[in-house]
């Protein structure tokens, strides 16, 4: 690993700890996204989590909130744009939607079911964020 790649795993670790903390599975290798996918039988739901400030201002404080919720995915699981390139790529390529991070999506049978995109996480309160995850639970888990 080089200097840039040692630094930035130093500075996303903390980003990572808040979702791993919560609950999440982080899937750094498309194997691991592979494997989780082809296993997915119930709803889930997937973060793909970023270092920008929507992520981490936003995105990741909703989520964690959202948790909270009587009905909501027992799976929880995490990639990270920017960071685990290949896994973020893996996972990307069973949602069939523009890239957007940070993102979250509900897949179930390795489908997607639903996509909150970058364009409904910026620009909005983090309760609005959890307003839409919790009526994602209500519709899909």
């Amino acid at each position: 690993m080089n200097a840039y790649e040692e630094y930035m795993k130093e500075i996303t670790q903390p980003m990572r700890d808040e979702l791993t903390e919560a609950g999440f599975q982080e899937l750094t290798t498309p194997e691991e996204v592979s494997e989780f996918m082809s296993q997915n039988e119930e709803p889930a739901l997937v973060v793909v989590n970023s270092i920008c400030g929507c992520a981490a201002g936003l995105a990741r404080p909703a989520i964690v909130a959202s948790l909270e919720s009587p009905q909501r995915p027992n799976q929880l699981v995490t990639v990270f744009a920017g960071q685990d390139r290949e896994a973020t790529a893996a996972m990307r390529e069973y949602f069939d939607v523009e890239p957007s991070s940070p993102s979250m999506a509900i897949v179930k049978n390795g489908q997607l079911q639903h996509f909150i995109p970058r364009e409904n996480i910026e620009d909005h309160e983090v309760e609005e964020i959890v307003n839409q995850l919790t009526q994602a639970y209500q519709t899909y888990c």
